[in-house]
This record gives structure tokens, C-alpha cells and sequence, in this order.
């Protein structure tokens, strides 16, 4: 797509320097009229896209529609003095929300609470470099989940569509109730949900499709009107949808399910709850409400970290500049801790919004400031207007969001290039069916099954010239010893007459204590049978060779380079 102005506009806005937990000095000394221009006609964008989907996510949190805009506006703030990514926006996001929903089941005091505990969970990874961690979940894990997550979040806004009432969370329960209760479908709302997704599909296309061939000046102008209106698409037909329904609700005519009521104003600066109250008056106390949050508590964090510096990365490669990971964490943290106080539930980056953010061509994270004004002033002065807005349009925007995340072609390139991963990604695809958090966790599990596997199977190459050479692709660690162990016995030592071993370490960068005994008696099964196991290419990895040397492994034989090690069997050879 075209953008208004090539972000070229503000080069050196991204600089290389950073200023250790306060990156806002590295450019704010540097700020000019121009960046502030941008900043502002970027904000004002992503702020017109961000209130109707703040709306629309807290849909799909289970949370009343306020606390979607609760959670939309402190990400500007903080990420300003603390983010290292001109183009991200922090905010409620769909698998963030669909995270929430499966955890804290619509209750808004959890949702607030859960904010508070996974911003702490964040900051603390921070302080503690820990973002490493994530590197553990892998793309199989992550595919598997978004796409199932945008498979969930999309059918859950098919009964608003149709204007049903009375359908489970539960998403198999879900799928028999929406179709069982189909005959119950209000025409007002289906109709309007349909005339909204084709709008906003066309709306889509019309801007992908956008080119920049044209120097006509006429043809310019009306490809930014486009490119404009199309950027804003969900905060028009929102707009446009509300009209339609207050039209008609005037008149006494109740077409449309509309929102409702919804909190008047700016929420309350207060600490989040600790505690709960359940309809019938029993207290929940802070540590049973950790309880019931259960594996929730650990896969949002990290869901969150992940969804959020994928993006910082791969925008900061699009726009050449580079990120400061743990300093994205804490950035995370700290808006999850600050929104617990503003009763906002658990945000991360968000895909769509911060590419609308860079292609409007932001020149700093000073953008999201007015963005979050934008949504500060939709809480003070817009919130009766809110009463009018039709669900089946917000479900509109729900679905148009969350479609491009079923990447089919990806379930090709994996086959094309390692079948295995699809076993990750379908573990995790199908499980988060059942559970969310279920399907992250037996994703990773069957990811770290196979990364364990590769260990204690590693691939070693066996020719023969005249003694048996073995290649060994990777470190001798504890899991492969067995393996190698059970290669070298029945290739060498159980054959008639045993044969001498040399095992090319050229690849070996790490080896440790368990190897250093079974290569002991190794070395001592070699000697009873008079022949040799000799180590080459040790001298690439000298530490290795010290800790050979170190164990003080009678009988051990090592050489400089494959050839020398061959030319000294053969000879070994010739004198027997």
C-alpha cells in the first residue's frame, strides 16, 4: 500500500543509540516540527483505529465493552519513555483477549488482577535478561496457535453476527449451539453484519491494491482519499453501522443488538483488586484467584512477549533500525502494571495496528501519545454514543481482523522443508480447540520432545577407509552418550576381528563429565581388543582437548587433523 509520505521523512529518529532504561533520551533531544508533524497525523490514524477495535476486543474478552478503552490508552504513555520501536502500539489485541477470556471467564475484578500479575511476570523477566526464554517457543508452536486462535475468535462473532443469544464460550459447545439456533437469527443483524464485512473487505482490497505508477496530481489526491479511507475503514463503518441503529432506535424500532450501557468517563486511578466477591456474597481470596488462574498465568506473559517483539523486530528490520529486546519486555511490563491501576486487562502489541502506524509514516513512539489521547477523550465525551453500536459491527471488525492469521501456506512450506514440524504445529493447532493454554503448552512440549530427541540421536556418519571414520555432526553431550556408545560397540568393538575407531570431533563444540566416563571405557574396551580410538580435529575446539586431557583418559590418542590421524593407523596397520 501507499502510504501518505515516505517515512524517509525521519531518518535518524530510529538511532542506534539507546539509553539504558530510558530510550526516550536518545531521541527526544533530537526531536524537530517535522517529526512532530508526522507523530501526530500517525497518531491521529492508529487512534481512529484503535477505538472501535479496543470496542471489539473486549467482545471477545467477555468483558463489557469500556474495558476494551481502559486497556487501550496506557500502552501510549509508557511505551513513549520506555519502548525502543518507533512503529509499535500497545494495546488490547485478539489473542491477548482470547487468552483473557479462557482465563479469567468474563469476570472484569480478574481481568484487572490478571493484568497486574502478568505485568509483574514481565518487568521481573526483564530485570533478570530473560528474554532468551521465548527463544524456546518455536515458529511450528506459534503458527499452530495463531491460526487456531483466529479460527476460535472468528466463529465466536458468527453468533453476533446473526444476532443469537444464549451460545457456551466452550468452542465445540459453541459450534453445535450457533448452528442449532440458527432459526433464531435476527434478520436485522445479519443482514447489517454481511453489508459490513463486504464493506470492509472491499475496503481491504481497495487498498492493497493501491499503486504509485501514477504521476497525475489528481490521481494522487484520490489515491491518498482511498488509501485514507481505507486505513480507517473499521472506525467508518463502525461510525456508519451506529447511525443505521440509532436511526431505527429512534423510532422505536429494535432491528439491531446494540451494545447497551456502558460506564460514562474516564475510569478511576485505583490499585487493582486483590480479592473477590461472588454473586452470593463468598469472598475469593487473592491466593485462590492465582489458583484458578492456574497455567494461564505463565502462558500469557510469554504470549504476550512473543506477540510483541515479533512485531518490534520485524518492523524494525522493514525500517532499519534495531530493537533492544529485554527493554521491549519491560516496556510490556510496566503498561501491564500501570493499566492494572486504570482497570485494563493484559495487552501486547498489535500486528495491524503498528504497520497502520509505520506505512502513516511515525517518526517516534511519540505517536502513541496521541493515540492514547485519542482514546482518552472517546472515554470522556463518546460513551453515550457507544450505546448504539450494533454487535454484529463490531463482529464485523472482529472477523476482518483475525482472517489473515489462518496462514494455510505455511502447513506447505513446513512439509516442503521439515515434515517433522507439523507435528508441533498440529499438537498445538488442535488443543487449543479444547483449551488455549493447552494447546501452547503441548506445542512446546512436543517441540522440546524433538529438540531433546535431535540430542540424544545425533546424526553421525560412518565410512570406512580402512578404519572406521566417524563424523559426529554436534556436541557430545550426556543424552547422546548411550547412542554413540551403542554405534561404536556394534560397528567396532562386537565385530570379528575389532576395528579401530577414529571419531572426527571437527563439529564437537561442547562435551562434559557423563561423556568424559563412558569415553573411559570406551578407551579401556578399545585397549583389551589392541585397537585404537583416536579423537581428530580436537585443535578447532581447544577447551574441548583441555578437558580430554583433563580427565586424564588413560590410552587416549589424539590427532591434529583427519589425515594425520589416518596416516597413523595405516601405519598402525602395516606393522601388525
Amino acid at each position: 500500500p501507499l502510504p501518505p509520505v515516505s517515512t524517509s521523512k525521519c531518518d535518524g529518529a530510529a538511532s542506534h543509540e539507546k539509553t539504558a532504561w530510558l530510550p526516550i533520551l536518545s531521541w527526544l533531544p533530537k526531536y524537530n516540527l517535522k517529526w512532530l508533524k508526522m507523530d501526530v497525523l500517525a497518531g491521529l490514524t492508529v487512534g481512529l483505529t484503535t477505538v472501535p477495535q479496543a470496542l471489539a476486543y473486549a467482545e471477545v474478552a467477555g468483558l463489557p465493552v469500556q474495558f476494551g478503552l481502559y486497556s487501550a490508552f496506557m500502552g501510549g504513555f509508557i511505551y513513549t519513555f520506555l519502548g525502543t520501536s518507533k512503529d509499535v502500539t500497545l494495546g488490547p489485541t485478539a489473542i491477548m483477549s482470547l487468552l483473557c477470556s479462557s482465563v479469567v471467564g468474563g469476570e472484569p475484578h480478574r481481568a484487572v488482577l490478571l493484568s497486574l500479575l502478568c505485568g509483574l511476570i514481565q518487568a521481573v523477566m526483564a530485570l533478570l535478561r530473560l528474554g532468551f526464554l521465548l527463544d524456546f517457543i518455536s515458529f511450528p508452536v506459534i503458527k499452530g496457535f495463531t491460526c487456531a486462535a483466529a479460527v476460535t475468535i472468528g466463529f465466536g462473532q458468527v453468533k453476533n453476527i446473526l444476532g443469537i443469544q444464549g451460545v457456551p464460550q466452550q468452542f465445540f459447545l459453541e459450534v453445535y449451539y450457533t448452528f442449532h439456533k440458527i432459526p433464531e437469527a435476527r434478520i436485522g443483524d445479519v443482514v447489517l453484519g454481511l453489508i459490513c464485512l463486504a464493506l470492509l473487505v472491499t475496503l481491504m482490497f481497495m487498498k492493497s491494491s493501491l499503486t504509485s505508477d501514477s504521476d497525475s496530481t489528481c490521481s494522487m489526491y484520490a489515491r491518498k482519499v482511498v488509501w485514507a479511507v481505507a486505513t480507517m475503514r473499521n472506525a467508518a463503518v463502525v461510525i456508519a453501522a451506529s447511525l443505521i441503529a440509532f436511526s431505527w432506535e429512534t423510532y422505536g424500532n429494535h432491528v439491531f443488538t446494540i451494545t447497551g450501557k456502558t460506564t460514562r468517563g474516564l475510569p478511576p486511578f485505583r490499585p487493582p483488586p486483590t480479592s473477590d466477591t461472588t454473586a452470593n456474597g463468598t469472598v475469593v481470596s487473592f491466593g485462590e484467584i492465582v489458583e484458578d488462574f492456574g497455567g494461564g498465568l505463565a502462558v500469557i506473559p510469554f504470549m504476550g512477549l512473543l506477540e510483541s517483539i515479533a512485531i518490534a523486530k520485524a518492523f524494525a528490520s522493514q525500517n532499519d533500525y534495531r530493537i533492544d529486546a529485554n527493554q521491549e519486555l519491560l516496556a510490556i511490563g510496566v503498561t501491564n502494571i500501570m493499566g492494572s491501576f486504570v482497570s485494563a486487562y493484559p495487552v501486547t502489541g498489535s500486528f495491524g495496528r503498528t504497520a497502520v502506524n509505520s506505512q502513516t509514516g511515525v517518526c517516534t513512539p511519540a505517536g502513541g501519545v496521541v493515540t492514547s489521547v485519542i482514546v482518552l477523550l472517546s472515554l470522556a465525551f463518546l460513551m453515550p454514543a457507544f450505546y448504539y453500536i450494533p454487535k454484529a459491527s463490531l463482529a464485523a471488525v472482529i472477523i476482518c481482523a483475525v482472517a489473515p492469521m489462518v496462514d494455510y501456506r505455511v502447513v506447505a512450506k513446513m512439509w516442503r522443508i521439515r515434515k517433522l514440524d507439523l507435528l508441533p504445529f498440529f499438537v498445538t493447532f488442535l488443543m487449543s480447540f479444547w483449551e488455549v493454554q493447552y494447546g501452547i503448552v503441548g506445542g512446546i512440549a512436543v517441540s522440546g520432545a524433538l529438540l531433546l530427541y535431535s540430542m540424544a540421536r545425533p546424526h553421525i556418519e560412518v565410512t570406512d577407509h580402512g578404519v572406521l571414520v566417524m563424523e559426529l555432526s554436534s556436541g557430545l553431550t550426556f543424552p547422546a552418550t548411550e547412542y554413540l556408545s551403542h554405534i561404536i560397540h556394534t560397528r567396532a568393538l562386537q565385530v570379528s576381528p575389532p576395528r579401530s575407531v577414529v571419531l572426527d570431533c571437527s563439529h564437537v563444540s561442547v562435551i562434559d563429565y557423563t561423556v568424559i566416563s563412558e569415553l573411559r571405557d570406551l578407551l579401556r574396551q578399545f585397549k583389551l581388543r589392541e585397537v585404537h580410538l583416536i579423537f581428530a580435529g580436537l585443535q578447532v575446539h581447544p577447551s574441548i582437548l583441555k578437558v580430554l586431557l583433563a580427565a586424564d583418559l588413560e590410552g587416549l590418542r589424539h590427532n591434529h587433523s583427519m589425515d594425520e590421524a589416518l596416516q597413523m593407523e595405516s601405519r598402525n596397520l602395516l606393522d601388525d
